[in-house]
Order: structure tokens, then C-alpha cells, then sequence
């Protein structure tokens, strides 16, 4: 297993309504990532710069970079687009962090 991370940015004024699609995520969306070989994925937000912090497990035999190809995703991608900074295509802005301390 492999951990990682990464930064979105969420827009202002929209913290309850990102928790709240999140609460209700579709179980279609939720597939698709276990059956990429993701696990233990939460994302965390820091009120003072809006930022989203996600971190998630993933199998070395990950499927994760198809999932952008998916219609569930790029469904799901739609759906947050108004509520995130996001790429033309509707995929949010990542930004990957590199490790530099863990602790077990």
C-alpha cells in the first residue's frame, strides 16, 4: 500500500455544502475507487486558507489513473465544479504533497 497526499482549493462561503455532498456521496463513486484499489481516503479543510488536504491509501496495482476516464467521475467532477477551483475539463485543481515525516 502506498499513502498519499494532496491540496484542492475550495471556494469561500462553501464549506457546509462540500461536507454535505460528501455525506451523501453516491455509491457508484464509491465503487469505482475500491475497485481502483483506493482505501482509507478523508479529506480534511483548513478554515483559514480554504484548502482541502486529502490523504488516501492506494494498492500498488492501483487502477487510479483511469478513474479520470470514468463516467462516474467525470459525473461527480460536474457536480462539485461550482463549489471548487477546477481544470476546464471540471477536475479539480491538485496539488500533490510530497511525505516528509511519518510516524506508525
Amino acid at each position: 500500500m502506498e499513502k498519499i497526499a494532496f491540496v484542492m482549493q475550495l471556494l469561500p462561503g462553501y464549506e457546509a455544502e462540500y461536507e454535505k455532498r460528501h455525506d451523501e456521496i453516491w455509491p457508484e463513486l464509491v465503487t469505482a475507487l475500491k475497485e481502483a484499489g483506493v482505501s482509507d481516503y478523508s479529506i480534511f479543510h483548513e478554515p483559514s486558507s480554504n484548502k482541502l488536504f486529502a490523504v488516501l491509501k492506494r494498492t500498488d496495482d492501483h487502477g487510479m489513473d483511469n478513474l479520470p476516464l470514468t463516467p462516474i467521475v467525470k459525473k461527480w467532477w460536474a457536480f462539485m465544479a461550482d463549489i471548487m477551483e477546477t481544470n476546464d475539463d471540471n477536475s479539480p485543481i491538485v496539488t500533490p504533497i510530497n511525505k516528509v515525516f511519518h510516524l506508525e
